[in-house]
């Protein structure tokens, strides 16, 4: 029976300086001599990770924090938080000066230009200010829309809009997901798909949005640089990313 690892990117794949570990992308080709299936599982989008699949050779992955799913280069799910519902969240951000960047899987678009959380949050992704279109939503596709305010905000969102999920990312902004939306979710749209059964399933990553993931698969991994609630949430801790953690966690685990 196949069976199939799951790799969250900023933090998990990614170290600190936003590379692969020599040591990571080794034990991943490991993997796959082995007979694993590798996949990404990511809250970033598909033009976010271009280069990573081309260098891993992969062409499996769920982006968008389960939004968008792909196997073996086919799109087979995708989702997104109803327009009209999001127009309400929008207009409430915006009266607090919250912005918005709204994301498809070709590009990011800004509901505002020159805001500092915008900048501050993407400089993290090394992505640069996103064009403006502020009703870019009303005539695309928009997977994943995140929004920019600080954690003292944070509750007054989950109280005021039940039908979605405001995860943070980064001290400046969320992401807003469908209410059923994770990385969980897509991961069993692709299980179904691949016919593989959850237990044969490893995922590795460190964040807010790995911890349905990371409870979800046969064996969950945190990352030793993790968030203290992923850590939780894993079944196993690893290193930290910088200390050939990946690498070193999968020989324990004796998938390489």
């Amino acid at each position: 029976m196949k069976k199939i690892l799951f790799f969250d990117v900023d933090g998990t794949l990614y170290n600190s300086e936003k590379k692969i570990p020599i040591s990571a992308k080794e034990a991943i080709q490991k993997a796959k001599s082995n007979g694993y299936e590798i996949a990404i599982a990511t809250g970033r989008a598909p033009f976010m990770i271009e280069s990573l699949l081309e260098e891993l050779e992969i062409d499996t992955y769920i982006t968008f924090n389960g939004q968008y799913v792909v196997y073996k280069g086919e799109v087979v799910f995708t989702d997104s938080v109803d327009k009209k519902y999001l127009s309400e969240i929008i207009a409430f951000g915006s009266k607090r000066n919250h912005p918005v960047v709204f994301i498809d899987e070709r590009e990011m678009i800004a509901s505002i230009e020159g805001h500092d959380y915008i900048q501050s949050s993407l400089n993290t992704l090394k992505y640069p200010y996103p064009i403006i279109n502020p009703l870019f939503y009303e005539e695309n596709a928009v997977y994943q829309t995140l929004i920019f305010m600080e954690e003292k905000d944070e509750q007054l969102y989950h109280n005021t809009f039940s039908e979605v999920k405001f995860v943070r990312w980064h001290k400046y902004s969320c992401d807003i997901l469908p209410k059923d939306g994770s990385k969980a979710r897509g991961i069993i749209k692709l299980l179904e798909r691949m016919n593989i059964p959850i237990e044969n399933s490893f995922a590795f990553g460190d964040g807010l949005n790995d911890i349905e993931m990371l409870q979800a698969v046969g064996t969950g991994v945190a990352m030793g640089n993790g968030h203290e609630l992923a850590k939780k949430s894993a079944d196993v801790i690893a290193g930290h990313v910088d200390k050939d953690g990946l690498a070193k966690i999968m020989k324990e685990l004796k998938i390489i």
